[in-house]
């Protein structure tokens, strides 16, 4: 298996060898550089090299926000996580860096803790992403003669097949299943298994998502929860939607990228999916009811 590879990108020595052995430690594969103009080259040199960018937010040549804004508009490096570490916690400086694609946030001082979880939260995101766009090419492309269909789910091992199928009903499959399998996935965790924000929190740090998720699947109360997903075609747009059995949420807080949830493992999806996967995202009712369309 091939080592996950970061960029660590800080132009203080101390602070970036201490980074840099932590990871190493961990068993990632770290590549240093010394500043931004370094790390550009390096990125715009070999650029699927890296499975996630640690960079520094203020820096003397070129910084952070440069960096991840070049980054971003790079169609092969578009996915790539990149975790802003940075002293600046005000919510203008880090809406800043969310709105620039930084999902990720370290605080300086954090612990070594700190800096493996939100290391695993990130590359854990673009592993699924890239096993989702692999998948997604080896589906059909059939489905783009699709006009209406409804599917039902209940695990997420179903959600995130579903979703690379049901992408290729649209015309770019690739943008569109990350968000369709977010929101499926939301559809179990969050819906039908009645797993909280501050609970799947908890077991993302501990390592026992996943185990939790198949306990509660073999409960009585939940085994018989399904998901559902209906796809409609019309002359002008393409409509996905998905509902739970659960008792809802409050969705509202969850449609933007918030300064709040950036130093979070977990909570961006939803915005995420409608950033870059669909033209519109709607909620409807108490929550457990959401419309993707997507223009054609």
């Amino acid at each position: 298996m091939t080592q996950t590879c970061i960029l660590v990108v800080d132009d203080e020595p101390i602070g970036r060898e201490t980074l840099a052995e932590n990871l190493s430690e961990e068993g990632y594969a770290v590549v240093e550089a010394d500043s931004g103009e370094a790390a550009w080259r390096l990125i715009d040199a070999d650029p699927e090299r890296f499975d996630a960018i640690l960079l520094d937010r203020m820096m003397p040549d070129m910084d952070g926000i440069e960096i991840l804004r070049r980054v971003k508009l790079r169609p092969d490096m578009m996915h790539v996580p990149v975790i802003m570490q940075t002293g600046m916690t005000a919510d203008a400086d880090v809406l800043e860096g969310l709105q620039a694609g930084a999902y990720y946030y370290l605080t300086k001082p954090f612990s070594a803790d700190t800096l493996l979880a939100i290391v695993a939260a990130a590359t854990r995101d673009y592993r699924g992403h890239k096993e989702l766009a692999e998948a997604v090419q080896r589906q059909s492309s059939t489905l783009s003669c699709l006009v209406q269909a409804r599917f039902v789910f209940n695990t997420p091992e179903e959600a995130r097949d579903l979703a690379a199928l049901a992408a290729n009903a649209a015309p770019d499959p690739g943008r569109v299943a990350l968000g369709l399998s977010e929101l499926m996935l939301n559809a179990v965790e969050h819906g039908n298994l009645a797993i909280g924000y501050d609970q799947k929190s908890r077991l993302i740090e501990d390592g026992s998502l996943h185990e939790e998720i198949s306990r509660l699947l073999e409960q009585p109360e939940f085994n018989g929860k399904y998901a559902e997903l209906e796809i409609e075609r019309s002359a002008g747009e393409l409509v996905f939607t998905i509902r739970d059995q659960g008792a809802g949420f409050d969705w509202q807080a969850y449609l933007e990228m918030s300064p709040e949830r950036a130093f979070d493992t977990h909570g961006r999806g939803i915005a995420m999916s409608r950033m870059i996967s669909f033209d519109s995202l709607e909620y409807r009712g108490r929550g457990n009811e959401v419309k993707a369309l997507i223009r054609l």
